[in-house]
């Protein structure tokens, strides 16, 4: 029997801390966001939506995304978000759910890492969702100094999102990546015992 698994959490929280360790134990993982990447590639299926919907203020010289600037005109304004996201997400999983099918055909576990899983209701595809939490303070702190951000920055990113503490109600198992990096693999040790004991 085949079991597709959700990876979530906020940005910055360490989702990508969890999927390389299960990417280094042999599984599959299908990562949301380089889909969209690949999607928003120069010629892909989001490139000409993108395009169409903001002009050529968000390219680069070489004609590919500017990706920074599209961040800037994507969290500009809650309502330009919103239409932008319902332009783009019809795509985006049909190709993520198209992806998953592929890979059950021959493996028996698979993950994806959906950052907005819960946001766009992709938990009623999945047999379990996986929390990657962190203390939100945290959180912050991560995210300026990955992304070189001002607190400001930050903090409207965050607020994109729904709280951690509101996906961990939503999530079926917590993977708390407060500690260190053996506390976390050991957490997702203990969730792979239990999917295939289950």
């Amino acid at each position: 029997m085949t079991k597709t698994i959700g990876i979530t959490g906020g940005i910055a929280s360490g989702k990508s801390t969890v999927t390389t360790y299960l990417r280094q134990k042999g599984f599959q993982v299908i990562d949301a966001d380089a889909v969209v990447h690949e999607l928003q590639t120069k010629g892909g299926k989001l490139y000409a939506t993108l395009l169409e919907f903001y002009g050529k203020k968000i390219l680069a010289p070489d004609g590919q995304l500017d990706r920074q600037a599209l961040s800037e005109h994507f969290f500009s304004d809650d309502t330009v978000r919103a239409q932008v996201s319902a332009l783009q997400n019809t795509i985006i999983r049909q190709e993520l759910l198209a992806r998953r099918d592929d890979l059950l055909q021959e493996h028996e576990v698979v993950f994806m890492d959906i950052p907005l899983l819960f946001e766009l209701d992709y938990q009623s595809q999945l047999d379990q969702v996986w929390l990657v939490y962190l203390d939100p303070a945290q959180q912050l702190n991560r995210l300026m100094k990955r992304n070189n951000y001002s607190e400001e920055q930050a903090r409207k990113r965050m607020a994109a999102q729904l709280s951690l503490d509101e996906k961990r109600h939503l999530a079926d198992h917590i993977i708390d990546n407060n500690g260190d990096l053996s506390e976390t693999y050991g957490q997702v040790d203990a969730l792979l015992k239990s999917v295939y004991s289950s």
